[in-house]
């Protein structure tokens, strides 16, 4: 099994860039970069949160447990 992100695509329907989630967030973009290209290796709390807060969303919608 793995943990997904779908951040990329929760951007593309609120028509929001990267930069943009960056800038409201406080997240380094290269981060939120990583996290839109599933090759985050390790994920704070914290910006989990943000992330949140900034699109109005759960922590569900960011993250789906695949099953291989």
């Amino acid at each position: 099994m793995r943990v997904l992100i779908k951040l990329d695509k929760i951007l593309n329907e609120r028509d929001m860039s990267q930069h943009e989630l960056s800038r409201l967030t406080g997240i380094r973009q290269p981060s939120v970069n990583e996290m839109c290209r599933n090759q985050t290796q390790r994920l704070p709390l914290d910006n989990l949160a943000k992330i949140c807060e900034v699109l109005e969303c759960d922590i569900s919608d960011v993250l789906e447990l695949k099953r291989d």
